[in-house]
């Protein structure tokens, strides 16, 4: 029995934040929200004493040979040795015997992709199609990826970005003013990005909230993807409640681990009608944004299905390439 591996830099060069990655993962939302896709529960290991979680995620969709089980990593004390926040890698299984088939070592690459790839569906059903000014919140690598992918989806003409340091923010800004192509600054304050951006996409780890209901406006859309555990919060939990539209990744999931289960405890939760899945909306069930002046807001927690249809994109790639390298087990 053989078992392909293959590595980050390989991976690197079989998916990027493209408009098929971004197909793959909406069309992974669809089959969930048909009821084509079998995800349970995130297991999640928390490391408190390191600022630590991993994470295990995974899901089986119908009709696919392949399913994903990835291991995840955020660790968010790393920058003091040097290291990345983030990592992990998947697991790829035959859905016909549940051999392993291949392993992908891609230290986080691919969850990065998975998730800035949802924010650019979010962004293509919900936010307006007319887009001048684009807020980030935090610095780090899906501060990148999110805007990396948003550009594949909306035209804008201006970035603003605030993070936990001045230097962090202004370092964004140098990288990323060359690699969208458009103006990025850093901002003071939260307050001012979410006052003046149509889109915001909060991508913190923070567990205190920090993006107030009296900042919002007619027609922002709030991309919040930091909070993945039931210790972390981003939006206050009126926030939800202003919501004409709030779309969550999977329901169940945000229920326990999102801004909805914030909200929820508080009991500022928008009425049933106001609140949809993603996958309902890619599938055509629900309507995304229906007039310029709503106000929208999608809750990414981060599904098992992503990391399938993102493992499965890179491995056929990887082998259409030849890539890998192939041992026995």
């Amino acid at each position: 029995m053989k078992v392909t591996l293959l590595a980050e830099a390989e991976l690197r060069r079989c998916v990027d934040l493209d408009l098929d990655a971004v197909a793959k993962v909406e069309d992974a939302f669809t089959r969930l929200a048909d009821g084509n896709a079998v995800m349970p529960a995130i297991v999640c290991v928390e490391i408190p004493e390191q600022r630590g979680e991993v994470d295990i995620k995974t899901a089986y969709v119908r009709g696919l040979d392949s399913f994903a089980v990835k291991i995840a990593s955020g660790f968010f004390g790393n920058d003091r040795y040097g290291l990345p926040s983030g990592s992990g890698m998947m697991v790829l299984v035959s859905a016909k015997t549940g051999v392993p088939e291949a392993v992908l070592l891609d230290n986080g690459y691919l969850t990065d992709v998975r998730t800035g790839a949802a924010g650019a569906v979010a962004a293509r059903h919900l936010s307006r199609a007319t887009v001048e000014t684009v807020g980030i919140i935090g610095a780090g690598a899906q501060a990148r990826y999110q805007a990396l992918a948003l550009k594949q989806v909306r035209e804008f003409r201006r970035v603003l970005v605030y993070g936990r340091t001045r230097q962090r923010a202004e370092g964004y800004v140098a990288e990323m003013t060359p690699r969208l192509g458009v103006e990025v600054v850093a901002a003071g304050d939260a307050e001012t990005v979410v006052r003046s951006s149509e889109i915001v996409i909060t991508t913190t780890p923070s567990r205190e909230p920090y993006l107030r209901a009296e900042w919002l406006h007619p027609g922002v859309h709030i991309t919040a993807m930091g909070s993945d555990g039931p210790e972390k919060q981003e939006l206050f939990a009126d926030v939800l409640g202003r919501a004409d539209l709030l779309v969550c990744d999977s329901r169940a999931q945000c229920e326990r681990l999102g801004e909805l289960h914030h909200a929820r405890t508080a009991g500022c939760l928008p009425s049933e009608d106001r609140i949809a899945e993603l996958g309902e909306i890619t599938s055509g069930r629900r309507h995304g944004r229906e007039h310029d002046a709503q106000i929208t807001i999608c809750d990414l927690t981060g599904t098992g299905v992503q990391d399938t249809a993102i493992a499965l994109l890179a491995h056929r790639r990887a082998v259409e390439r030849g890539l890998g390298l192939q041992i026995e087990t």
